[in-house]
């Protein structure tokens, strides 16, 4: 048996499939939640930390592609989707939403296993990388920036803003992105919280060329 701390939700409203998938995976190592439809798996999300979800694609309710893009708005969870076979242009739909991946149904255990695997390390590799930004020197496993020789270090909050904006950089993300990515509710402590990583990343924190401020829209990081 593999012996691992990776939590996994499991969300599909068919009991059978949801059960074996649940049974294999427990018996792979893994820690493993399941959920009926969106809102049960909404719940969980709320009270767990997840590393993944695996997500049923057709679901009543919301279905698996609202709840994806749903998630990638407000939540670094990798997501990998079950879709019925032959559903070409459905799966780049659920890519294109943000799925990390996705494995048509009927299945095979084992391809399921090294679809979660590639997935997991991927995100892994992610996290070990020296990420450059400008001048700094962006860690994000060991949760520190190196600028200047100096070394300081980063709360959850602010790792969970970079690496969210890490994945789209040249994007925009508004006050309620980051608020729902950084569980910070007001807008003053949000503010306060990017002059902090200006600090950190920035040569010149009052005249930032890397972590900007879009006027009446949000923040935006470049990487170049």
């Amino acid at each position: 048996m593999e012996t691992n701390k990776f939590h996994i939700l499991v969300v599909d409203d068919d009991n059978k499939i949801r059960e074996l998938v649940k049974q294999f995976l427990v018996e792979k190592g893994y820690i493993v939640s399941t959920a009926i439809d969106a809102r049960d798996a909404k719940n969980k999300i709320d009270i767990f930390d997840f590393n993944l979800i695996i997500l049923d694609v057709m679901m009543p309710g919301q279905s698996g592609y609202e709840l994806t893009e749903e998630l990638k708005q407000s939540k670094n969870i990798p997501v990998l989707l079950l879709t019925a076979k032959g559903e070409v242009e459905n799966r780049i739909q659920g890519l294109e939403l943000g799925a990390d991946d996705y494995l048509g149904k009927p299945f095979e255990p084992q391809e399921l296993l090294l679809r979660i695997k590639n997935i997991i390390k991927n995100k892994n590799n992610v996290l070990n990388e020296i990420t450059q930004i400008g001048d700094a020197e962006l860690n994000l496993n060991k949760m520190t920036i190196k600028l200047n020789g100096k070394i300081e270090k980063i709360n959850s909050s602010e790792k969970n803003v970079l690496v969210k904006m890490l994945s789209s950089p040249g994007k925009i993300f508004s006050r309620e992105d980051i608020s729902k990515v950084s569980k910070i509710s007001k807008e003053r402590s949000i503010d306060v919280m990017i002059t902090r990583l200006r600090k950190k990343i920035e040569i010149n924190p009052k005249s930032p060329k890397f972590l900007q401020t879009i006027r009446g829209s949000g923040y935006v990081l470049w990487i170049k």
